[in-house]
């Protein structure tokens, strides 16, 4: 046997060589020259070296089109004569590489004929495949694995495969004038209840930006939606419906802010694990003969940290929200994600509970506490001064509704919320006396966390003793998120900052974490944030077994607004709640009430 083999990409497009020399006999000359052109990719020579140029462009293209090799390997035997005819046979064999590691291989069996300027390859769709009939085409088709749930940390679904349904629109099937703006008004009566941007401009939009031909998306439609409209839909010309898999929520709007992350890695897993088929199809488009395929491998369930019933807790809580809220609940113990939940309101503005960026108001007087017993300046039973008010540098800081407290003891100034108070302890601390207690407690710290992006906080050394006061009750140039402030509950609550996590058995990187509070103060900020709900501002949350707390109001903008807060911990359930525009810290303390009694027990 003598053969030739050639790897070539076929996006590049090389000048190729006839195996003159390599062959004695013309024939086996030309097979061998007509198949690396066909491996080069040039489909004008490769067709130029048949009996029928015309017909074997056609299908040369279309098959490599189809296929897009990354290169293809020839083998050609000897060619052998076909007695008493001016015809000759060779057997050859091609190998595909169709990429991500695919390959198909085949032998067959081509026939030249003598013409008069020489040998050619007798055209037949079956020199590409021995199966492939005429008028029939190739087509490489992409099998997914079925998609595996995300569970909570119990096993219950948070996402599973469900069947959605695209609605279509293909205009160049609406032919007479209006005809697209009358379906468009009629699949946006009968779509926006769905989602309120579904309207008749937006569909008219949307398909005439179409290439020819291809149909516009309007919607994409859980079961029952599709149900519920579909004997209306499908009467609207132009309409048409596709099928395929997804991983789903509960419901539409639960858990926006965690569980996509979680869905793109179930996806992406589905996406590497792939198998593949290449088949026939006929002249109208259906399925004629499978040529070779490889299945799938299957993918495995991802099993998350989340809380079902906490993260059903969370989204209840917020829904009487009527400001953009975020909450964020985590095992304080390990630092597990329990909860991440966020009303409509603040999903327009993305996951605000991860990686939103907020002046964390008078909950960050729990860093403030814990650098000034750190330093030795204050202490739970000693006194400390609460004015209405007070000037620190160029800084007038007042109290809420400029209360005076007159000389007090830290614990009543905390639980009181005390500005003044943690204004003058801030101006008298070092210049990294609060990076650093933020930093203990997780603040300002940074996280890689598989499966979720987090910003905790930034905790900035103040370049001047007024900046450093108000930094002191959290204004100023300081900064947290949802998520920081849980970290930092939970720090307090366990003793050190646990590393957080979302995917079970999945190691989170850590930078920046700060070494934890001597013991003896961090069970002094425990003894403040308890005396909040007993003696405090959190007083509504006095019915509740063992919650510390802080509440917070953050000023911003003009100073006319502010964001309200409540950041805690119940056993070893740490949380922070965050209304957007809230006003006062009495809106997050309601919420995050109804989210305690939501759950059904005190704790994960």
């Amino acid at each position: 046997m003598r053969s030739t083999t050639r790897v070539l990409a076929v996006a590049t497009v090389l000048g190729v060589t006839a195996g003159c020399g390599i062959f004695s006999d013309p024939a086996g000359d030309r097979a061998e020259e007509f198949f690396l052109a066909v491996a080069d990719g040039d489909v004008s020579r490769a067709a130029g070296l048949t009996d029928a140029p015309e017909r074997a462009s056609r299908v040369l293209d279309q098959a490599l089109g189809a296929l897009e090799p990354e290169s293809i390997e020839v083998s050609v035997e000897e060619s052998q004569d076909v007695p008493d005819s001016a015809t000759s046979s060779v057997d050859y064999e091609l190998t595909w590489h169709l990429g991500d590691q695919r390959t198909w291989s085949y032998s067959a069996s081509a026939e030249l004929v003598d013409a008069d300027d020489g040998w050619r390859v007798r055209w037949t769709p079956a020199v590409v495949h021995p199966d492939l009939a005429p008028e029939h085409t190739i087509a490489l088709l992409d099998t997914q694995p079925e998609l595996a749930p995300v569970l909570d940390r119990e096993g219950r679904e948070l996402l599973s495969a469900q069947r959605v349904t695209s609605v279509l629109l293909e205009a160049d099937k609406l032919d007479e004038p209006g005809d697209l703006e009358q379906a468009a008004s009629s699949l946006a009566n009968e779509l926006s209840q769905f989602d309120d941007e579904i309207t008749t401009e937006s569909i008219m939009s949307g398909a005439e930006d179409t290439e020819d031909g291809e149909p516009y998306v309007v919607a994409a439609l859980r079961e029952d939606d599709f149900q519920a409209v579909e004997g209306t839909v499908a009467d609207i010309p132009g309409v048409r419906f596709t099928w395929q898999e997804r991983l789903l929520a509960p419901d539409r709007d639960f858990g926006r802010a965690i569980l996509p992350p979680l869905r793109r890695i179930v996806e992406e897993r589905a996406a590497e694990r792939s198998g593949w088929r290449v088949i026939t199809v006929d002249a109208v488009g259906a399925e004629a003969r499978e040529l070779a395929s490889e299945p799938p491998e299957p993918v495995e369930a991802v099993d998350s940290t989340v809380l079902l019933p906490a993260q059903s807790a969370a989204k209840e809580a917020l829904e009487g929200a009527s400001t953009p809220g975020a909450l964020v609940a985590m095992d304080a113990s390990s630092g597990d994600l329990l909860a991440v939940g966020q009303n409509s309101a603040a999903d327009e503005h993305g996951p605000i509970a991860l990686t939103g960026q907020y002046p964390p108001g008078s909950t960050f007087k729990i860093v403030t506490a814990a650098a000034g017993m750190s330093a030795g300046e204050v202490h739970p039973d000693g006194d400390v001064d609460c004015p209405g008010s007070t000037a620190v540098g160029s800084r007038m800081v007042t109290n809420d509704d400029d209360f005076d407290l007159g000389t007090t003891d830290l614990t009543t100034a905390f639980a009181r919320s005390c500005n003044t108070t943690f204004a003058q302890l801030a101006a008298e601390l070092d210049d990294d006396a609060l990076p650093d207690a933020a930093a203990s407690l997780g603040i300002g710290a940074e996280f890689d966390i598989p499966g979720t992006e987090v910003f905790t906080g930034s905790v900035p050394e103040a370049e001047n003793v007024a900046e450093r006061a108000e930094n002191g009750f959290g204004q100023g140039t300081v900064l947290a998120s949802p998520f920081g402030m849980a970290l930092a509950a939970s720090a307090v609550a366990n003793g050190s900052t646990p590393t957080p996590s979302v995917i079970e058995g999945r190691d989170t990187g850590v930078a920046g974490l700060g070494d934890p509070l001597d013991t003896e103060v961090n069970g002094a900020v425990r003894d403040l944030m308890r005396a909040v709900v007993t003696d405090g501002t959190a007083g509504e949350l006095a019915a509740l077994d063992g919650v510390h707390g802080k509440t917070g109001t953050a000023q911003f903008g003009d100073g006319s607004d502010a964001h309200g807060w409540f950041v805690g911990y119940q056993d070893d359930l740490a949380f922070a709640v965050l209304l957007v525009g809230g006003g006062s810290s009495q809106p997050a303390v309601e919420v995050t009430r109804n989210f305690l009694e939501g759950l059904p027990s005190a704790g994960p």
